[in-house]
């Protein structure tokens, strides 16, 4: 896998474009969690960064890509689980936590990430087409090199429904980490 931090969606960064693009994120974090999703505009997140506003946008083209991007970094920066077990349940089950955490801690994030994803920005489908292989790749490592691949597709439902679930505000990370885990317990044996 490339280095994430000196990718982008659009185009291949420079170190300089690539801690521009890493102020942004980490701007971006912290207007959500003071403003929330509805709070949250391009515009602001480049003045909390020090950032001209057409700067911002030559590397996001909206909230929704920003947000996406924010969350794809983290995803794929974050190294694979060392397994403890091998038990391909046990091992599902460490890395639905893993992925899970670039969003357990931060609920506005992750209410912005559910809604990101779920837009129609070119941008964003990239990203989401992205996200999806990092998530499928790292289940079906855990499943095992025989695994149906049904079962990869039944994890993979599992986990984005749950984040759904968990964004729309109807479930706390920490219920549907528990949840994941017995939904796994269940497919896996």
């Amino acid at each position: 896998m490339s280095d994430p931090a000196r990718e982008s969606t659009r185009r291949r960064l420079t170190a300089k474009q690539a801690e521009t693009v890493e102020r942004l994120g980490q701007a971006a974090a912290k207007v959500l969690g003071r403003e929330g999703f509805a709070g949250l505009t391009v515009r602001r997140v480049a003045a909390e960064a020090g950032v001209g506003a057409a700067t911002a946008y030559t590397y996001f083209s909206s909230k929704e890509h920003l947000v996406a991007e924010v969350f794809w970094r983290r995803l794929a920066e974050s190294p694979c689980v060392a397994y403890q077990s091998d038990d391909p349940a046990v091992r599902v089950i460490e890395v639905l936590g893993h992925i899970s955490q670039p969003v357990a801690d931060e609920p506005e994030f992750a209410g912005a990430v559910t809604t990101a994803l779920l837009g129609r920005d070119p941008d964003v489908e990239v990203l989401r087409l992205r996200i999806g292989r990092v998530i499928r790749d790292r289940l079906a490592e855990a499943v095992g090199a025989d695994a149906d691949p049904g079962v990869v597709d039944t994890l993979e439902l599992l986990y984005s429904g749950a984040l759904v679930r968990a964004g729309m505000g109807y479930a706390s990370y920490d219920e549907i980490a528990r949840r994941l885990e017995t939904a796994a317990r269940l497919l896996l044996g």
